[in-house]
């Protein structure tokens, strides 16, 4: 206890004044509550110290409403949980539920509970789900909360506690499941190895008079997919069509695809995009990147980067994440002509590759002899990212003379 005092804050007045000089060197001009955000998330992502980080977060005074701090949180989150400070996520956690009357609501108690899960502090999401209950006062427990609670032990896979939850505590906190709780236990089954298991979910749901709709398939179709039940798949997506008038819409089709490519089977996931192409629904953007990825993992650049062109031509612009596994790919086949006209292409829309896969291009332009473009590319990064110029530095030092 004496310890946790010694980090709480003499008074908001100080705790404003103190803070403000966190994120902004110029204290007399007031951020507003997004540069806030922006100013935290930068200091976050370099920022090691624990205490540091739990201070930050104070300063920008963050809230679950914004898209932009739930991501400070989890940022703020991982960082500590990376480095095993497990007792400073529970006293960042604890200590705004109870110093910040604003957030002593549902959907605080909701996203703390997911971010002990994202740390695998399990007990502590469940801690917070029966705080929050005891706290509200009412016979009936929140939904909302049991979802974040079933969600928080899916991602730290905690497998078991899914199932004990799912069964123990509708009865004992009065809270009638509703269609994210299934769909949750569901990918919970799937991403266990136990796909079989859904069908007796799919019995409870129908009992209740609660509608599977496309996410509930789609994670089952996942599950099968993982398990190479392919005669389970074929069964499903009759099911959907005879039994639920479910159509398997773009949403469904990416999760095949996805789930083919994670088999090595691009080849099997591209015949569903032409039969997407002829026949609905349309592509998009993530189908297409996600046959990228399939066939640069798989070896096949050359169809890989004609996929990329195709996509383009049709009018779905690439994302971030098509440009980087293509560039890192085609770094690991040593096309670095390619690679480096891809990474010009993504820096011009101010999409940069991470250090190692531009290492990989800077040092295989380098490799080739062709050391003045290497230069030019290192010079770039160290003008983007100057936190990172010492690394850079290191990388130069390596050339051929």
């Amino acid at each position: 206890m004496a310890f946790f005092s010694r980090l709480r804050l003499p008074s908001l007045t100080a705790a404003h004044r103190n803070f403000s000089t966190i994120l902004s060197a110029d204290s007399k001009t007031p951020l507003s509550a997004k540069d806030k955000t922006r100013a935290a998330l930068s200091l976050l992502k370099s920022e090691q110290n624990p205490e540091k980080i739990l201070e930050i977060c104070r300063a920008a005074a963050l809230t679950p409403d914004l898209h932009l701090d739930r991501i400070a949180f989890s940022v703020a989150v991982t960082k500590l949980s990376d480095s095993n400070q497990f007792s400073y996520i529970k006293q960042l956690l604890d200590e705004l539920r109870r110093d910040r009357p604003d957030l002593r609501t549902e959907k605080f108690a909701a996203q703390a509970i997911v971010l002990f899960g994202q740390a695998n502090m399990v007990d502590d999401a469940i801690a917070t789900f029966k705080k929050h209950h005891d706290d509200a006062g009412s016979a009936a427990g929140s939904v909302k909360t049991l979802n974040a609670l079933l969600f928080a032990c899916t991602i730290a896979k905690n497998y078991a506690e899914v199932k004990r939850i799912f069964v123990d505590f509708p009865k004992i906190y009065s809270i009638s499941p509703n269609l994210d709780t299934y769909n949750t236990v569901i990918k919970s089954f799937t991403e266990s190895g136990n796909s079989s298991s859904v069908y007796s979910i799919l019995q409870e749901m129908k009992r209740n008079r609660i509608s599977p709709n496309a996410t509930t398939f789609s994670n089952l179709l996942a599950g099968f997919y993982k398990e190479e039940k392919f005669e389970e798949v074929a069964k499903v997506l009759e099911m959907m069509k005879t039994e639920y008038s479910i159509s398997p819409g773009t949403a469904t089709y990416n999760v095949r695809i996805q789930s083919l490519c994670k088999l090595k089977r691009a080849r099997e996931a591209m015949a569903l995009l032409e039969k997407m192409l002829k026949e609905g629904p349309k592509p998009n953007s993530t189908t297409f990147s996600e046959l990228i990825h399939g066939f640069c993992s798989a070896g096949d650049l050359e169809e890989a980067t004609k996929l990329f062109k195709s996509m383009v031509s049709r009018g779905h612009p690439p994302c971030a994440e098509c440009y980087f596994t293509l560039i890192y790919y085609l770094c690991v086949g040593k096309d670095f002509d390619a690679a480096l006209r891809f990474s010009k292409e993504s820096m011009e829309k101010k999409w940069v590759p991470n250090f190692s896969t531009m290492k990989l291009l800077v040092n295989g332009l380098a490799g080739e002899g062709r050391v003045e473009e290497a230069k030019e590319l290192v010079g770039q990064m160290k003008e983007k990212f100057s936190k990172n110029a010492h690394l850079w530095d290191e990388v130069l030092a390596g050339f051929p003379q």
